[in-house]
This record gives structure tokens, sequence and C-alpha cells, in this order.
């Protein structure tokens, strides 16, 4: 299994596993099992419950090849729309832990997935024969809708799992100072916990200060340095994102 450097916006590399051929190919049997059973169910829906099936007598074979195209829609915009709404992941990746991920350290956009979406065309052209090549000789195990949207897919299997480097003990009793953090996502979060614990190890006063100025600007924040010193306000945030997110140890 090789390893990705990812670079951050704090200008820090952080490494990761890349999901291997084998966990990406199961993950995608899980997804595509998924979309079989949607396929069987709404069909079976069609025509014995609902018993629309005299719709298509008397349509033209282009007509009928409309309606099933409509009725199978859902199973088309899948991964986009899951990757989407999960962060990177479908639940054949979900399952397997694996997560699709920016190499420049930012969260993959709407617009990333789309790209992954469209060139998946030619991904799985040939039985899929051109998407698993690309992964076998690529780098990073990119598929060409990877290197075309700059994301990789990474394994959530190892010691800089994404979940675990946010998780923070905060009492029961904790008031959260800043409700603006539900704006970050867990990838969001995990690279500044990362960073900032990176820097107080090597009591990197720079890093400590560019990673808050950022966070402010990001969650549009005005701290009176006074009250609150850099470190203190970047402990807080982690904090009051374990809050609202519920994720604790």
């Amino acid at each position: 299994m090789s390893q990705i450097a990812i670079n951050t916006s704090q200008n820090v590399n952080i490494n990761f596993n890349t999901a291997s051929v084998g966990e990406r190919m199961l993950a995608f049997i899980i997804d595509l099992l998924i979309r079989v059973a949607y396929l069987v169910i709404i069909l079976y829906l069609f025509f014995n419950i609902l018993d629309l099936g005299y719709l298509l007598n008397g349509l033209d074979s282009w007509s009928v090849m409309a309606v099933y195209i409509i009725l199978a829609f859902p199973t088309y915009i899948y991964p986009l729309v899951l990757e989407s709404l999960m962060e990177g992941q479908t639940p054949g990746k979900k399952l397997m832990k694996i997560r699709v991920v920016k190499i420049d350290g930012y969260q993959a956009s709407f617009g990333d997935y789309l790209i992954r979406w469209v060139f998946r065309l030619i991904d799985v052209s040939f039985a899929g024969v051109v998407g698993l090549i690309s992964m076998i000789v690529s780098k990073n195990n990119q598929r060409l809708g990877d290197i075309a949207s700059g994301t990789a897919v990474i394994s959530l299997k190892n010691s800089i799992n994404i979940s675990h480097t946010i998780l923070e003990n905060i009492n029961e009793d904790y008031v959260p100072s800043f409700p603006q953090v539900i704006a970050l996502s867990d990838n969001d979060m995990r690279i500044i916990k990362d960073n900032y614990t990176k820097a107080i190890k090597a009591d990197d006063r720079q890093i400590i200060s560019k990673l808050s100025n950022k966070i402010k600007s990001i969650l549009k924040l005005e701290i009176d340095p006074t009250k609150m010193t850099e470190r203190q306000f970047i402990n807080v945030i982690i904090k009051d994102y374990n809050y609202y997110t519920g994720k604790d140890n």
C-alpha cells in the first residue's frame, strides 16, 4: 500500500495510505449490488405492485427506452449524489473505510465529484479495464477521474484515521463558544487538529498564528487577543466542533 502526501492549506504535508485497488473494487461491487437491488425493487413495483406495464403498450422502442432510463436514473447519479452528501464516501466506500479527498488538502467540492462522475464513463469502459489500468500505473492509485479532479482515495484504516484525529475529551457540562464551527467538515477539523498538534510539538508559533487566522477567516470571527490567545482559540474550536457533532471518546 503506497502513501500520499497531502499538502494542506497551511503548507504542511500529511501522509495517508492510499486505498488499494482491491479495496476500491470491493467498494464498487458493494455499491453495484445496492444499485442492482434498487433496479429490481423499482421494476417489481412498476410492473407487479402498481401494475403500470400497460403504459408501455403501443409506445415505440425509443419511448420505452426513455421510460427505463427514467426509472434507472437514480443508479446513474448514485456515486455523484452520495459522495457529495457523505463527504467523499458512498455506502461501499464507507464499509471499506475509504474516502475521496483533494490532494491539496481542501475538502472536495461538488465540482470535483462531478468531474470524477463524468470521467467514470471512460474509466468503466471495456469492462472497467481503463480505470483498473489507470489505478495500477498511477502513482497514487488514481483512476482518470481522480487525476482530472485532483483527488485521491485514501484508506482510513491507519493511525491517521480522519475520525480519530478529531476526537477531543470534553466534559458533560462543557459550554461551547463558537457555534460557527458547524460550517466545518470532518476533513477540515482533521487538518486543523493535525497541524495544530504538530505545531505545538515543534513550538512553531508561526504555523499556530497562520492556522488561527485561517480559521477566523473561514468562520468570519473576530477575537480579542487580550481575552483569548491563538492557542486557546484553536483548542476551543476543536472542542466546540466535537461538542456540536457529538464526536467524543
